[in-house]
């Protein structure tokens, strides 16, 4: 039996996390946390994790400072990255913390079971695209250096839509929460995953978050 932490700020997330882990037997959520400073607090009460699901963007202490810590702390404990960013600097930063693995959250449940498995056993769970983009990294080391976030405007109403959307509300409740019709707020999430350059809700709702418009 794997006992397994699922680390997101996003409690709609969590659940559909849990959700995946439900198909299987063999593995058992034991607790949740909303960030890297939940986690460590709810690890000294309970240290017999064998392994952690761990988003990147959260506050107060993200998932790449958050595994770094758990490393040094209780370095038997596998961390898997669970995001829906893939990009170099996340995966290069969260593969120097320790980080044993890194999936995207669109992966399926028999997918997510396979490599917390493949974790366990001492391998490296990764999608096909992250494992090409590790390559990548390796054979090409960037120095990565902190750069000013991209401004992105939304409108007011757009900071609405989206908000409603991070609580998984469906377009229809969201067009009745905020008297508009369901083709608008339609047309709306068009134009926040354009300006946001994302390709669907998660992603949106990440990088809203990351650059603190909701």
């Amino acid at each position: 039996m794997v006992r397994i932490v699922i680390v997101d700020d996003n409690v709609f997330l969590q659940k559909a996390v849990a959700e995946k882990l439900s198909f299987f037997e063999d593995l058992t959520l034991k607790f949740t946390a909303l960030n890297g400073v939940d986690l460590l607090d709810k690890l000294v009460k309970n240290k017999n994790i064998d392994l952690i699901l761990m988003d990147i963007e959260m506050p107060e202490c993200n998932g790449i400072e958050a595994t770094k810590l758990v490393k040094d702390k209780y370095p038997q404990i596998k961390i898997i990255m669970l995001t829906v960013f893939d990009n170099d600097e996340n995966i290069f930063n969260a593969i120097k913390a320790g980080a044993d693995g890194y999936l995207l959250k669109e992966v399926n449940p028999k997918e997510l079971h396979q490599g917390i498995h493949e974790t366990m056993n001492g391998g490296a769970a990764m999608n096909p695209s992250i494992a090409l983009k590790t390559l990548k990294l390796l054979r090409n080391p960037v120095e990565f250096n902190t750069t000013e976030q991209e401004e992105i405007k939304l409108s007011t109403r757009e900071i609405e839509v989206l908000e409603q959307l991070s609580k998984g509300l469906n377009y229809n409740v969201i067009a009745e929460n905020l008297f508009l019709s369901p083709s608008t707020v339609r047309k709306h999430i068009e134009n926040i995953y354009t300006k946001l350059q994302v390709h669907n809700k998660l992603e949106a709702i990440q990088k809203a978050k990351n650059n603190k418009l909701i």
